[in-house]
């Protein structure tokens, strides 16, 4: 591959920070991108919001090639989204991953903004997904929490709602079906501390589904009790 001039680019600081990259992986691992064009076998699919605060790999640790990721605004799986039920099903399917992880973000303005019914434009019709999730679970939402607590509890109880239904999925409920090692889990990140938190809703199997959901909200239950 021929060697292009650059300098011209609007974006050259870009390319110039991307060119730095390489050579410095090189340098630290000669046989990095060789390796990494061979077959991509990774064990994660990473479910997370578009914001470009919530980079996966970095905040896993792992390196190009480990984690095969989808994000979308809110970290949101629709039934009807064949974007992201594609990657689904080519991750479990033909990647053969082992783990599908959901993960939200405190702080999220998608999740602020069905929260409050903030008019964004055409990601409206994208948040009502999650405008859904808040009058579902508006019990644990009510004024006793101050609107911040709200906005977090409502990033949980997003991803929670996530996890269901990636569960619920014709392609999980498949290869639970044949036997596939296939577990689902829902993390949220914190932004403030740079910490994934597990809201323990993790799903190896169709039946599990269930007394996962009932435990996880039988803790807020108890916190407005």
């Amino acid at each position: 591959m021929s060697d292009l001039d650059n300098s011209n680019s609007p974006l050259s600081d870009l390319l110039d920070n991307n060119r730095r990259w390489a050579e410095s992986e090189v340098e630290r691992d000669p046989d990095f991108f060789n390796r990494l064009a061979q077959q991509a076998s990774p064990e994660y699919l990473w479910i997370g919001c578009s914001d470009s605060r919530v980079p996966a790999n970095e905040l896993l640790g792992l390196a190009p090639g480990d984690v095969f990721v989808h994000r979308n605004i809110a970290n949101v799986v629709v039934h009807s989204d064949l974007n992201c039920l594609s990657v689904l099903q080519f991750a479990i399917d033909v990647l053969k991953v082992k783990h599908v992880i959901i993960v939200g973000h405190y702080g999220c303005k998608g999740v602020h903004a069905a929260m409050t019914g903030t008019r964004v434009g055409l990601a409206d019709n994208w948040l009502r997904h999650v405008q859904d999730v808040h009058q579902k679970h508006e019990r644990y939402l009510g004024d006793i929490l101050p609107s911040k607590k709200r906005s977090e509890r409502l990033c949980e109880l997003n991803v929670v709602e996530q996890v269901a239904n990636v569960c619920q999925t014709t392609i999980v409920q498949d290869a639970w079906d044949r036997g596939q090692n296939v577990t689902v889990h829902g993390w949220v990140y914190g932004l403030k501390d740079g910490k994934l938190h597990d809201l323990e809703m993790t799903v190896s199997a169709a039946h599990e589904l269930a007394p996962r959901l009932a435990r996880r909200l039988g803790v807020y239950e108890a916190e407005i009790a």
